[in-house]
């Protein structure tokens, strides 16, 4: 759902802003995409990100959920997960989402300090977010919020105590991220021309090690790189991401995953409504992997997971002995201590959680 109320500076993600006209157009469009599966599916997650789902006005976001739900079936005891931002959720929309069978909300919160909130050109305030998630809390069975830390000039005292006020809402499920100054977003302009500074390595590993003492004190799982949920709420959507296991997609920018086939849909909204509508593809890339390469994806995505990777299920999922296929690289981040190995099964350390992102591109290698 690529709609959002304005673009912050941050942001790389496929959205489209302050185009209220367009929304008509885009769920004729997704009703036309989705109508090509040929009959309804069953799944046992479903995910709406954006962009801002909840941007669409009740009648517009029931319209939504109504097509979705019409392609989509999902099974007893699914997860269905939407986004939002705290200052355009309400009242009706919520019931709207209630009465479509959401169970999970994930709140782009980011901070509580205001002026880190300005900094980040978000257009909420804390006392939104805590509006935001009682409502959410009468309805919906599950609250994530989603933080940045990293932000410039941000303090170590300003992120404890944007993880103390976050704490305070007793949301299920917490995702923290460091903030990256990607390619063609303003932020990387204002990089480049000297006027925004990162904060530091050392920085922002004591912010993210602040995160995971924090949280795992406060009874919180950390079960992935980002991701902390209390018992039982852990993401089962991004569960099927890491376990490189199938999933459907649509929308402008969305990427799916079939039968080892990679497809990403066209990034600009106005494109792909375009295409679809005049029954093109609206697929822009399209791969297709071998059995070698998504035995690799497998791996990497699986050690992003805190329990590691199994080497049984591994061997029994992708048909590949884990250390004839990538025993090297294994035995280096062995060594260097940024990975461990338990004879079964092998996953990061503390040390490796830091720097996990520069341990993949060896383990993708042929």
């Amino acid at each position: 759902m690529p709609f959002c109320a304005h673009r912050c500076g941050y942001c790389n993600f496929t959205l489209i802003a302050h185009r209220p006209d367009l929304v008509d157009r885009y769920l004729l469009a997704l009703e036309r995409e989705l109508s090509w599966l040929g009959s309804p599916r069953p799944v046992d997650t479903i995910f709406i990100g954006g962009g801002t789902p909840t941007y669409l006005p009740p009648a517009a976001l029931q319209r939504l959920l109504q097509i979705v739900l019409t392609w989509f079936r999902p099974e007893v005891g699914h997860e269905f997960t939407i986004e939002a931002n705290p200052g355009g959720l309400d009242g009706p929309r919520v019931a709207v989402l209630a009465a479509h069978g959401v169970t999970r909300l994930s709140l782009g919160a980011q901070s509580f300090h205001q002026a880190k909130l300005r900094g980040l050109e978000r257009d909420h305030c804390a006392t939104d977010i805590e509006t935001a998630v009682a409502l959410a809390r009468s309805r919906l069975k599950s609250i994530s919020l989603d933080l940045i830390f990293g932000a410039p000039g941000e303090s170590l005292e300003v992120w404890r105590n944007d993880l103390a006020a976050a704490l305070r809402l007793w949301p299920a499920h917490i995702s923290t991220y460091g903030l990256t100054f990607e390619r063609g977003t303003t932020f990387w302009g204002r990089r480049l021309r000297g006027e925004l500074a990162p904060v530091g390595e050392e920085r922002e590993r004591a912010m993210y090690a602040e995160a995971i003492e924090t949280l795992v004190a406060r009874g919180f799982e950390h079960y992935e790189v980002s991701n902390f949920a209390r018992p039982g709420h852990r993401c089962r959507h991004n569960e099927v991401y890491w376990a490189a296991r199938p999933y459907f997609a649509a929308g402008p920018g969305a990427a799916r995953y079939l039968g080892g086939r990679r497809e990403v849909n066209h990034r600009s909204t106005t494109t792909w409504m375009a295409r679809v509508l005049a029954g093109w593809s609206p697929v822009a890339e399209a791969e297709e992997l071998c059995a070698e390469d998504r035995a690799r994806e497998a791996l990497v995505l699986g050690l992003r997971r805190l329990e590691g990777v199994s080497r049984h299920e591994f061997a029994a999922r992708t048909g590949f002995d884990l250390d004839r296929l990538v025993g090297r690289p294994l035995a280096k981040h062995i060594e260097l201590g940024l990975l461990v190995d338990e004879g079964g099964r092998v996953r990061l350390t503390r040390e490796g959680l830091f720097v996990s992102d520069a341990i993949w591109p060896d383990f993708l290698r042929c």
